[in-house]
């Protein structure tokens, strides 16, 4: 899953941003599971772009939320 800019995020629908969401928080619990079980992940990097895309996604629902 490519990892989404600010523009991108802003132009996709609520119901997307959403489902987005639930697919990276996902995919982010099963990458700490592995890393807490021992085992090697192939892109480490990878959490921490999970990680801001989360962020992204939140910071644009509490804007359009205000």
């Amino acid at each position: 899953m490519p990892i989404l800019y600010m523009e991108q995020i802003r132009d996709m629908p609520s119901e997307d941003r959403e489902k987005r969401l639930q697919e990276l928080r996902t995919e982010l619990i099963k990458i700490q599971t592995t890393i807490r079980a021992g085992g090697a992940i192939e892109n480490p990097g990878r959490v921490k772009a999970i990680k801001k895309t989360i962020a992204r996604i939140l910071t644009v629902n509490n804007e359009e939320e205000k």
